[in-house]
């Protein structure tokens, strides 16, 4: 597990180059341009399982789903950031994509050091160090186990009978 450690006001332009939102819809269009403008290796390094680290303001900038669906079809596990832009947030769980605002776990980590993390308790380890954020609720790692928020909401209404 790699661990991609960026700075504050991380725009969605940074994430997914604007250039780029009318023809890119599908995550095997969006994945080789992730992150192209701020860490052009990172489409060729990223893993299943990796983890972003950031600072405030993560996913500023225009309401495009391209970040959110690529970051979460490339695996990445989550986003630990300082605070997270509203509509990035909102992106995000529609896509199940996890993000934990523990601006200590930021401040802490430093190159090398391992993150592990605890969802249901709400645990981030840095290195040696453990940190709390609030858990997350049993609803929104539905959503996530369920591969977004589309297929969660099929799913509910499947058991409905709808």
């Amino acid at each position: 597990m790699a661990v991609f450690k960026y700075g504050d006001d991380i725009n969605t332009d940074l994430l997914f180059p604007g250039r780029y939102t009318y023809t890119c819809a599908k995550a095997e269009e969006i994945i080789p341009h992730l992150l192209e403008d701020l860490d052009p290796e990172f489409s060729k390094k990223v893993k299943k399982g990796d983890i972003i680290i950031a600072g405030e303001n993560f996913g500023c900038g225009s309401s495009r789903e391209q970040p959110a669906l690529g970051l979460k079809a490339v695996g990445i596990e989550a986003i630990i950031a300082k605070s997270f832009a509203r509509i990035f947030f909102r992106a995000a769980i529609n896509q199940g994509l996890i993000l934990i605002e523990c601006k200590d776990a930021v401040d802490y980590f430093k190159d090398g050091k391992e993150v592990k993390i605890d969802l249901e308790k709400g645990k981030v380890k840095v290195g040696d160090k453990e940190f709390d954020f609030p858990p997350l609720s049993k609803e929104l790692l539905e959503i996530r186990d369920s591969g977004g928020l589309l297929n969660y909401t099929r799913k509910k209404l499947e058991k409905r009978g709808n």
